[in-house]
């Protein structure tokens, strides 16, 4: 169904694209000779024609980049190149099969405008071109396959650290606790103050002394 589809585009968009740029090239021709003749210029006299060229391209570009069917951009390509190579057979013939006293939204319509310039050839063969691109013949990549869910399933999921488990629970270094840099409590007493004389005056007495031993002084 969609090669038929794209052959029915290929239909409708060749003749379209015939009158589009020719509507643009007439157009936007006879506006720069104007400018020429008047020696100025008014730039927006160029926006309907460059409108008409714009539409197809656009026509053209979906034509011969989407990944339809090749039959469509065949067929376009074949409706426009033919003609002119046709020239090189019967050029009169050809020339006079095409009509040239149409008119268009008011405008002329030169029809053989782009058939004698070989802008129709050039587009033919481009998009003929684009028949030849590999990726058109390739098939959409299909879904994943199950196998390939269930081995995304079975994958373990790794833990993520959380907000209130800070510093890592799996932490086993023991570390000694922190201080602010003052020394350790004494295990030995101070020596108490007795009287009125400081405990720092004199060393501390012995409370006993051992016999056979004298006391100096």
């Amino acid at each position: 169904m969609r090669h038929l589809w794209s052959f029915l585009a290929g239909l409708v968009v060749a003749p379209v694209t015939w009158v589009l740029v020719t509507l643009g090239q007439d157009g936007s021709g006879r506006t720069v000779h104007r400018w020429v003749e008047l020696g100025t210029y008014s730039t927006p006299n160029l926006i309907e024609p460059a409108v008409y060229l714009g539409v197809a391209g656009i026509l053209l570009g979906l034509l011969a980049t989407l990944r339809f069917s090749p039959l469509g951009p065949l067929t376009a390509g074949l409706l426009l190149a033919v003609p002119y190579l046709g020239m090189f057979v019967a050029p009169f013939t050809v020339r006079d099969a095409v009509p040239q006293n149409w008119k268009m939204l008011g405008d002329p319509l030169p029809l053989r405008q782009p058939l004698e310039n070989g802008t129709l050839f050039l587009i033919g063969v481009l998009l003929l071109m684009a028949v030849f691109s590999v990726q058109r013949w390739r098939r959409w990549p299909d879904q994943p396959t199950a196998e390939a869910e269930l081995t995304a399933a079975a994958k373990p999921a790794e833990p993520s650290p959380s907000l209130g488990d800070w510093p890592p629970s799996d932490a086993t270094k023991d570390t000694a606790p922190l201080t602010l840099g003052y020394p350790e409590t004494p295990t030995e007493p101070l020596p108490r103050r007795t009287g009125g004389e400081s405990p720092w005056s004199a060393p501390p007495r012995p409370a006993s002394r051992p016999e056979g031993t004298t006391e100096f002084r």
